[in-house]
């Protein structure tokens, strides 16, 4: 990876709506070998995808909430029984397997705290084998950001 392709990258990153001859012109490359290149990146997973970030307030999603998750058991079927229903689990956003205190954070969103607590008692508490779950209500959102240090 060259520098050309980090500054296609960091452009992607900061707007993938730029059309290609727009972006071709910002890192000094005529259109074909920009597309050429942004395919290439694509080939080799360094670009997953291209999406729209949508504004959570504005779809009453506003309420962001952290989730931490203890299971009663650490074998790899418990894990794998957990992970399929956190998937399921609406307005999940992340699941993550970490180290320490817990087993899992999740990262959910949902309108306000009456619909998290709808969720927590319609959803939450019946994740297979969950021994224990806290729940950290977001305040303010400091820093929230899609773009990877290149």
């Amino acid at each position: 990876m060259d520098r050309t392709d980090k500054a296609i990258l960091r452009a992607l990153q900061r707007d993938a709506s730029i059309s290609n001859v727009a972006l071709a012109a910002k890192v000094s490359l005529s259109p074909p070998a920009c597309l050429r290149r942004v395919e290439r990146l694509k080939e080799l997973g360094l670009i997953r995808g291209i999406v729209a970030l949508l504004n959570p307030a504005a779809l009453d999603a506003g309420m962001l909430v952290m989730i931490g998750v203890v299971l009663d058991r650490s074998t790899p079927e418990s894990f794998s029984e957990f992970e399929k229903a956190a998937q399921q689990v609406s307005g999940c956003m992340e699941c993550h397997v970490v180290t320490g205190e817990f087993d899992y954070f999740m990262m959910l969103r949902t309108k306000d705290s009456e619909s998290f607590n709808r969720l927590h008692a319609e959803q939450l508490l019946y994740l297979p084998g969950v021994r224990q779950i806290r729940s950290f209500m977001v305040l303010k959102q400091v820093l929230s950001t899609t773009q990877f240090p290149i």
